[in-house]
């Protein structure tokens, strides 16, 4: 076995790091002449692209929190004092198209507002809302409305003139006259009388005003309370139950010509 001179070990140690360090230098150039790399596309897959927005109707991470242009509504404070002003520039933008500019509707199936008790209008626009009182319509609108508007414009309607009905059906008004005043004791169905008075004025922040109210709503709300449509009254629905169609109609037609 020869040995080989350290002379000659000690050049090729020389020539291989040289080579090494040769090759080291000509990559780096190539490295940084590389273009960066493109983004990726709308849509392609990879960690760079932010997810999609979630789909119309998916909860996202914003709706835990209220829009600041829609907040929620808040309720009135017990000392709340009505503003009749504002109440009737809210009517005027939510109620007035079915229930007429003053309150005084047109359309016998929508009931006369003007000159009602406000705490009863109040009433059945807070259970409109929340389901208590069941009308899909009614509902809608009611859900508009804060509880400061709701006493904002009944206290408006209450401010206004009522116009008068009148009854329609001689033959009948007669009998309508009897159940209002006296009620029909051997049924023992009670007057009307007792809760919304002789002239139909009602009885403020109890019971409703009647005087004058159209006929065919009138009747639709006693058969609603009879049939069990209506259930946000017991007592008004345990008195319906004791009437039939003609003496519905006969009360609703002489409540039409009170004043």
């Amino acid at each position: 076995m020869t040995k080989t001179p350290a002379s000659l070990l000690l050049a090729a140690v020389l020539a291989a790091f040289a080579l090494s360090t040769s090759a080291q230098q000509s990559a780096a150039p190539a490295a940084a002449a590389a273009p960066a790399a493109t983004p990726a596309a709308p849509g392609a897959t990879g960690l760079t692209v932010p997810p999609p927005p979630p789909a119309a109707g998916t909860p996202g991470p914003a709706a835990a929190t209220p829009s600041v242009t829609a907040p929620a509504a808040v309720a009135a404070p017990a000392n709340f004092k009505a503003d009749a002003g504002l109440g009737g520039t809210r009517y005027a933008a939510v109620c007035a198209a079915c229930h007429g500019a003053d309150g005084n509707s047109g359309t016998p199936a929508n009931p006369k507002l003007a000159q009602q008790h406000p705490e009863y209008l109040v009433k059945q626009l807070q259970e409109f809302k929340d389901g208590t009182r069941a009308s899909p319509i009614m509902k809608a609108f009611a859900a508009q409305l804060s509880d400061a508007d709701m006493k904002n414009i009944s206290y408006w309607l209450a401010s206004q003139k009522a116009k008068p009905g009148f009854a329609k059906d001689k033959q009948l008004v007669s009998l309508g006259e009897k159940i209002y005043r006296g009620g029909i004791q051997e049924r023992q169905l009670p007057a009307c009388a007792g809760c919304h008075s002789p002239n139909g004025a009602g009885i403020p922040a109890q019971y409703p005003r009647l005087s004058g109210q159209h006929a065919d709503y009138t009747a639709s709300q006693l058969v609603a309370f009879r049939d069990g449509i209506r259930q946000n009254s017991p007592q008004m629905s345990q008195i319906a139950q004791k009437m039939n169609d003609r003496e519905i109609r006969a009360v609703a037609d002489y409540i039409a010509g009170l004043r």
